[in-house]
């Protein structure tokens, strides 16, 4: 799992017939405490989030395990919307 913010959308007229319906987020990965950290990566929103949320994203397999997502050729996938982070 990755912490990351939503920084923007993707738009793709034509694509693979399973991903219709489904919203593609552009995410900016990011340390606990909300730093930048390098790269970027186009996610499936199955949670509702946009555009400045923190978020929780998965990757591979378990991607492919998130709610609406079984049999879609995805790499990866939002799973929650951060609330808050606590660092010990």
């Amino acid at each position: 799992m990755i912490l990351a913010r939503v920084v923007g959308t993707v738009v793709a007229t034509r694509k693979d017939p399973r991903l219709e319906g489904k919203k593609l987020l552009i995410l900016k990965p990011v340390s606990p405490d909300g730093k930048d950290e390098n790269g970027y990566v186009v996610s499936v929103d199955t949670v509702g989030s946009g555009v400045g949320e923190r978020v929780i994203a998965v990757s591979g397999s378990s991607a492919r395990m998130a709610e609406g997502c079984k049999d879609i050729p995805i790499d990866n996938a939002i799973i929650g919307i951060v609330d808050e982070v606590h660092l010990d």
